[in-house]
């Protein structure tokens, strides 16, 4: 997935959920936040950042934050961006090669999957969780707890035993993790819930990505530790 308009800021400060303070070239400019979790290990002051311009010219923030550097490492933490990128990836068969009729947003009883799709005759959802939390080289999930997420992880098992394939995909949002797991210390009910769902059958995926200033794309498997 690609972006249109970038430019380069230091980030100043986080004023809430949604907003933050950005310099860009000597200008104290607000920014939305495309992302709602704490990401405190990442949005740090002086930190080198990037922001996307607005399509919108009536918008109220002129710019969004979307990735920042983290040391060496660039992380991008638009939580669109996830699922922006599964798509690309379930589209180009690197998952399965005979995979058809991809759909978004797709209706599971009284439950909204993130895709469903078929291939060698079976059929399947996949729900897309964005990771940004990195420790020492690993990366974890979530970094706030997650109700949403557990109840997912709990419909996802429902999906396995009504004859259905399940599958959660965390799309870490950097390159290079030695391995990922849950953060048991954010949401325990979570990590649980996680290792209930893949005794159940539901399948967990982790792939890192290639990420840039101007773009992110789903590169290679990471070895998941539950």
């Amino acid at each position: 997935m690609k972006y249109t308009e970038i430019i380069k800021a230091t980030f100043i400060k986080r004023l809430n959920r949604f907003v933050a303070l950005c310099n860009i070239d000597g200008e104290e400019i607000y920014c939305h936040v495309k992302n709602t979790g704490r990401c405190g290990e990442i949005l740090t002051v002086g930190a080198e950042c990037f922001l996307e311009k607005a399509s919108n010219p009536g918008r109220k923030y002129k710019y969004s934050l979307i990735a920042v550097k983290k040391g060496e490492r660039l992380i991008n933490i638009d939580s669109q961006a996830p699922n922006k990128a599964a798509g690309e990836f379930l589209k180009s068969g690197r998952l399965f090669s005979d995979i058809e009729n991809i759909k978004a947003e797709s209706t599971y009883g009284k439950s909204r999957f993130d895709f469903y799709f078929e291939h060698s005759g079976k059929k399947a959802y996949l729900e897309v969780k964005g990771v940004t939390l990195e420790k020492n080289g690993a990366v974890y999930f979530p970094d706030a707890p997650t109700l949403r997420g557990t109840k997912h992880l709990n419909e996802l098992c429902d999906c396995v035993r009504q004859g259905y394939e399940a599958y959660v995909l965390f799309v870490v949002q950097m390159k290079g993790a030695d391995f990922f797991s849950p953060e048991e210390k954010n949401d325990p009910d979570f990590a649980l819930s996680l290792r209930k769902a893949k005794e159940c059958g539901v399948r967990i995926l982790c792939y890192d990505c290639n990420v840039t200033e101007k773009e992110m794309n789903i590169a290679d498997a990471v070895p998941v530790i539950l």
